[in-house]
């Protein structure tokens, strides 16, 4: 157990180093560049001081879990199975797990830097257009079903209390209609100060520790990195945000999450860790459709469900609070569900 602490602790840390400190380089960059962030008026009215703040500040977590992933990976399969005397006959096939996960994640962030790009560079405020995106992002999601297929990951996944079920072709057609919809939800959970970066912490968090019950250190060192990067990120991000994440970021940790659980080759956590994202996209999904059939009338103040949370008085960091605490505790069932119901 202290081997995984200290390989955990150091993972953590650095991805907290190379994020914070890229942040002190990066956002007078991108000042000088003039990539502030367009505030459009479907939002809350006092997001408009937010005009200029500088955006695509994701690259900083990006780069901090994209290289202590792959170099921590590296040491775990030259030296894992020598320093640990159980738990490694599989290291190649998580390790291709974590690098096509990882790449997931990276495609994803491509698609939002994408994205970004053109509304900050070209001035188009809207960005790649819905169909682009969808286009682009179920592609992303084919590919990597298509490389953990070719890895002999096949069709079977876990789901505590029940065990392996053999879901068929139909497999891929619902993890790839999943991926797209979580990494779309954690990109519209990015609309208050510092609240993707705290959620993605705590989901994050969540599945560290069922990878460390899991005996899978690869992935809870994936998991590790990712936690710090998101820490070294709010920094700056935090309420009043020194810089915003972008679709470049908030597509990656929408990729990062997906790549976690179907790591462990059980997306079902993405319902309870997810919680909060879900909720985020279907308060949206409700609030259009509930005025389509009502003609006008709303069902919450704004949408998505942070701004309906925003326009009742709450604070900003009275938000990322709650919303964190929720995913807290939904993280905490999910890992209850697998050591009752897996382990």
């Amino acid at each position: 157990m202290m081997i995984y602490g200290i390989w955990t602790f150091c993972a953590a840390l650095a991805a907290f180093l190379i994020s914070f400190v890229l942040g002190r380089f990066l956002i007078p960059y991108l000042h000088k560049l003039n990539f502030g962030q367009t505030i459009l008026d479907i939002g809350p009215s006092w997001h408009k001081n937010k005009q200029g703040t500088p955006t695509m500040g994701g690259i900083m977590f990006i780069a901090a879990i994209t290289v202590v992933t792959i170099i921590s990976t590296i040491v775990y399969i030259l030296t894992g199975a020598d320093f640990i005397n159980t738990y490694f006959a599989d290291i190649p096939k998580e390790s291709l797990l974590i690098f096509a996960g990882l790449g997931l994640a990276l495609a994803n962030g491509l698609i939002g830097f994408i994205d970004d790009y053109i509304k900050v560079v070209k001035k188009r405020n809207l960005g790649l257009t819905a169909k682009q995106k969808l286009v682009l992002q179920f592609s992303v999601a084919a590919i990597y079903l298509a490389v953990l297929g070719f890895s002999g990951c096949g069709t079977a996944t876990i789901i505590p209390f029940i065990g392996e079920v053999d879901l068929g072709f139909f497999y891929y057609i619902i993890a790839a209609v999943a991926i797209v919809g979580i990494v779309n939800s954690v990109n519209l959970t990015d609309g208050v100060d510092g609240l993707d970066g705290s959620i993605t912490f705590f989901a994050c968090a969540s599945f560290m520790l069922i990878a460390s019950m899991l005996d899978s250190l690869g992935l809870t060192a994936m998991c590790a990195a990712s936690c710090g990067a998101c820490l070294g990120f709010l920094v700056w991000n935090f309420h009043p945000a020194k810089v915003f994440m972008g679709d470049t970021g908030s597509l990656f940790l929408g990729g990062l999450v997906c790549a976690l659980a179907f790591a462990m080759n059980m997306p079902i956590l993405l319902l309870p860790v997810g919680i909060v994202y879900i909720a985020e996209e279907l308060s949206v999904v409700l609030q259009v459709s509930y005025f389509k059939l009502t003609h006008g009338k709303r069902l919450f103040k704004m949408s998505p469900i942070h701004h309906h949370f925003e326009m009742c008085g709450w604070s900003e960091v009275k938000i990322v609070a709650v919303f964190s605490t929720v995913t807290a505790v939904f993280g905490a069932i999910a890992f209850a569900l697998v050591y009752f119901g897996v382990k």
